[in-house]
């Protein structure tokens, strides 16, 4: 069984690409070859700066011949007393089969004429001359190009094409414009190490072809020794490599033929803080830095880079990035030192030159409405004395760091350097770190500010954002969010759920609205709503893809078009997430079914009624003198014993106990309906009736303190 190669040679691809693309094709190559019924033993991609390549072992020479049903015309048109008409023979003629090949079979739609026509296989020869450049064509990815005169798009122009089904060349041309490339066996090896071309004799000797040629073609194999290569220069200096995953991602995409290369820089520069020699180090120049300890960011004065050269010439390579990494942390150096000079409270002033959005004025601005909404939180939290004195310190001090030297040549160092420069101001550790903690998370995954004062702040510096740029009617579009709004409202949630902070952002966002209104009188009125509406999107989101509660009970807790508990959920967005995770528990153990159809039968009928969505009180609502049936009466003392633990479990978010109660009522209810003293709710006369509904609405009330029970689906 024959063995496909196909090797796409180009210049040096962008690093992103590069693992980008072998995952595409890791997914294309086996469906188009799945959809041609070509079966194999392995699909493996490969991938360097300089090709793409995958190897297809143990392809059928053919694929098999098969049969395939085809439906004809009408029986009533295609034969006439018998005899076929021209619909018949022009069907007939069609599918190249006689007369005689039809058949006549009923289906739903009556008689119809049918052929069963058998398709021979075709070569694998010839199917993959036209999947590959299908393959090629449809890969995806940023800032594609065109080059010469053609209209083919790639990121970088393709050179070469290996083309083999063992130990043949397959016939294959790329053609863009007068640009061509035909399929050869001839390969590419090491830029420096092996610049001769390198010939393939056979599809299944490619990976050893191209070691030998010093390209590790096996992307997974380069990275592992990359690694292995990083891990051990640092411990031939007596440190502990420091390898983000990111960066070894990066690195493995850089280089064909990797060799770790150890780089010094002087002790001088380990007076800067540590974070900004490994932004420089890591951030720009995509070396590894070597730390003293694997638990704590003191550094060595060294550094890792991989190099793609030779490695004869090691001493020169490390030379040339030593004396870039010196000159960057000159910079470094001289920026901090200057930066220290004045106290970062002196840079607040400068922040009234910065524009943070063209309509909303400068980032003085922008810290004067955050330390606003700062305030607004403490004092919904009833933070008081030192702690809020913490707040507004940090909200104040948070962006001046954004108009220090070192910051705007290094914007990665925001909030970094303002927590370092604020204690080197004299501030408090505690606004120290609300000013590094206020820009968390940074992104999915990244840690949450821990402390109060930077919680706080850092809701105060999104909602600000948040409110503004909706202000402006800069909404987020599915396929554009500029001023990552959905990141933000995520944050603000995931702070809040977090650090288990009673916020009320209802009345919240309420209270910063009336704010920029009062400044902003043009200010869309639907505003707040838009705000309403897009965070219960955003905790709908976080509940069902983070959370993993069913879309129907998340439905349940925040509401469909239910103004109530819509408002509800947004006062109280902790309740809303044990609800959520509660009903979710009960649904796996299933306790739900055991409330699920009393309730539920409840609640459709209640909504015929007019009783009140948050009535809990039996005397308040029903008439026991208007009782005719045992099972109402008991129905009612059953609902007068479930109000106080329907408030307990409210009032302490204990929601069990509330199950509980209504496990318990569930055969009362039962009986109410379909007992041997059964009930018609709908009753003729309406004051019986509206007794009954008022009944089955208290029920319904009840369970509403949990869930809304219409919205869940039957399991």
């Amino acid at each position: 069984m024959p063995n496909f190669l196909l090797e796409l040679g180009t210049e040096e691809l962008p690093a992103s690409f590069v693992a980008g693309s072998a995952q595409q094709w890791q997914r294309l190559v086996p469906a188009t070859l799945a959809e041609e019924s070509l079966t194999n033993d392995s699909i493996n991609v490969y991938a360097t700066p300089r090709r793409l390549a995958v190897l297809v072992k143990g392809l059928p020479v053919q694929q098999l011949d098969r049969e395939e049903e085809i439906k004809g015309p009408p029986a009533s048109s295609a034969f006439k007393d018998g005899k076929p008409t021209k619909a018949a023979e022009g069907f007939a003629k069609k599918q190249g089969v006689e007369i005689e090949a039809l058949e006549v079979r009923a289906t739903d739609k009556g008689d119809f004429v049918f052929v069963l026509k058998k398709i021979p296989g075709r070569m694998t020869a010839d199917i993959l001359a036209e999947l590959v450049p299908q393959w090629i064509n449809k890969l995806e990815g940023k800032r594609f190009m065109r080059w010469a005169d053609g209209d083919l798009k790639f990121p970088r122009p393709i050179r070469s094409l290996v083309a083999l089904l063992d130990d043949t060349v397959l016939p294959i041309t790329l053609v863009s414009g007068s640009d061509t490339v035909k399929s050869d066996r001839i390969s590419q090896g090491h830029r420096v190490l092996h610049p001769q071309p390198v010939s393939i004799p056979q599809a299944e000797d490619y990976v050893e072809c191209l070691r030998a040629a010093c390209v590790e073609v096996d992307r997974t194999q380069r990275k592992n020794q990359i690694k292995a290569q990083v891990e051990a220069a640092a411990t031939k200096q007596g440190g502990y490599a420091d390898i983000t995953e990111d960066l070894l991602e990066e690195v493995t995409d850089l280089v064909e033929w990797p060799n770790a290369v150890v780089g010094k820089f002087d002790d001088e520069f380990l007076i800067l803080p540590p974070e900004v020699i490994t932004t420089i180090i890591v951030t720009n120049q995509r070396y590894f830095p070597i730390l003293k300890s694997p638990d704590y960011p003191e550094l060595l004065p060294y550094f890792i880079t991989i190099s793609n050269g030779d490695p004869a010439k090691a001493a020169i390579i490390a030379a040339g990035n030593e004396r870039v990494v010196r000159a960057r942390l000159a910079d470094g150096q001289f920026f901090y030192k200057a930066d220290l000079v004045k106290p970062l409270e002196d840079y607040l002033p400068k922040l009234a030159t910065v524009t943070f959005q063209e309509d909303l004025g400068t980032v003085r601005a922008k810290v004067d409405r955050l330390c606003k909404i700062a305030s607004l939180i403490a004092t919904q939290l009833q933070i008081t004395g030192e702690q809020q004195a913490y707040i507004a310190r940090a909200a104040l001090l948070c962006k001046a760091d954004l108009v220090t030297q070192m910051v705007y040549e290094l914007p990665e160092m925001q909030g970094i350097m303002g927590q370092k420069y604020a204690l080197a101001s004299g501030e408090s550790e505690e606004v120290a770190t609300a000013i590094f903690e206020h820009y968390l998370p940074k992104g999915a995954g990244d840690n949450l500010p821990q402390t109060l004062t930077g919680q706080v702040v850092g809701i105060a510096d999104k909602l600000d954002t948040l409110v503004s740029i909706f202000g402006l009617g800069m909404l987020p579009t599915g396929s554009s969010d500029p001023f990552a709004l959905r990141r933000a409202a995520n944050a603000i949630t995931n702070i809040i759920w977090a650090a288990q902070l009673p916020i009320n952002l209802h009345q919240l966002l309420a209270e910063v609205v009336t704010e920029f209104t009062a400044a902003r009188p043009e200010t869309p009125a639907e505003l707040l709503e838009q705000l309403y509406e897009f965070f219960l999107q955003r905790i709908r989101t976080l509940l069902q893809e983070e959370k993993n509660v069913d879309y129907d009970l998340v439905n349940a807790v925040l509401g469909e078009n239910d103004p109530e508990y819509t408002e509800r959920a947004l006062r109280d967005l902790l309740d809303a997430r044990e609800r959520a995770l509660f009903l979710q528990q009960i649904r796996n153990n299933q306790t739900l079914d055991l409330i699920y159809e009393t309730v539920n039968r409840s609640t459709r009928l209640a909504a015929q009624g007019d009783l009140d969505k948050i009535e809990l009180e039996p005397k308040a609502a029903v008439k026991p003198d208007l009782f005719q049936k045992s099972s109402e009466q008991a129905f009612y003392d059953a609902v007068v014993q479930l109000v106080p633990q329907t408030l307990l479990s409210k009032q302490t978010r204990n929601y069990q106990q509330l199950v509980e109660s209504l496990t318990e009522i569930a055969p009362t209810v039962s009986n109410f309906f379909d007992g041997a003293e059964s009930v018609l709710v709908m009753d003729p006369d309406p004051e019986i009736k509206q007794n009954r509904l008022n009944l089955l609405g208290l029920l319904r009330n009840h369970a509403r303190v949990l869930a809304d029970f219409g919205a869940i689906v039957k399991s």
